[in-house]
């Protein structure tokens, strides 16, 4: 098992990680969370080599994909840098990338009745105003659980906060910043229940976040 203790903060530069091998050929992963080595809860940074391609599996507790760079694809078309998609539980597919691509992939963490497909194209998405000078793209909510891009503009700083249920964060541009650290691009952030920080930016920073999944 890799990181599965959700009552214990987990901070990871993925850029700073190697590449690992997969079953499929020019499929590379970096591993965040895993709890085991091809099923159940996995959060991985996955990289498709140009015209690599995976087998027809299936997701039996749900696939979350952030595409981080290139063109995804399966049956259902193709996804673009900026998708977000959740293949619901039960789902099934072929994945290939012809261009070659980089994912930031859930898998087995959907609860049972969360059964949606959502597909959004973030860069045509519209920003909403969010809390202080932050703009919010909503993604996915379900329950208590909530998915945004939440864009920061520079210098600002958030209130204190705690985090009921928890919060994950991935740094897609700039550089997040706490009184814990700071954190550039391509930072993977996994903060327990009952959490607390002060989060701040010095200059314009996107992070992908997700929170109340933890309890």
């Amino acid at each position: 098992m890799l990181n599965m203790d959700m009552t214990q903060r987990v901070v990871i530069n993925t850029n700073e990680l190697d590449w690992q091998a997969s079953p499929a050929a020019g499929v590379l992963r970096k591993p965040l969370a895993r709890e085991a080595a091809e099923h159940g809860h996995a959060t991985s940074i996955v990289q498709y080599e140009p015209g690599s391609s995976f087998k027809t599996h299936q997701h039996p507790f749900g696939e979350e994909i952030l595409v981080l760079d290139g063109v995804f694809s399966d049956e259902s078309g193709d996804y673009h840098q900026g998708n977000y998609f959740r293949n619901p539980p039960g789902s099934s597919h072929a994945p290939s990338s012809a261009s070659g691509c980089l994912l930031l992939v859930k898998l087995h963490q959907f609860q049972a009745e969360d059964t949606t497909h959502v597909c959004i194209d973030t860069k045509t998405a519209e920003w909403l105003p969010g809390q202080g000078g932050l703009q919010v793209i909503p993604l996915h909510q379900f329950g208590t659980e909530s998915v945004a891009l939440v864009k920061w503009p520079a210098q600002e700083r958030f209130k204190p906060h705690t985090h009921v249920g928890g919060e994950e964060i991935f740094v897609l541009k700039g550089e997040f910043r706490d009184e814990h650290g700071h954190y550039p691009a391509g930072t993977w952030i996994r903060s327990p229940h009952m959490s607390k920080h002060h989060p701040y930016v010095e200059y314009e920073t996107i992070i992908w976040v997700k929170t109340g999944h933890l309890t």
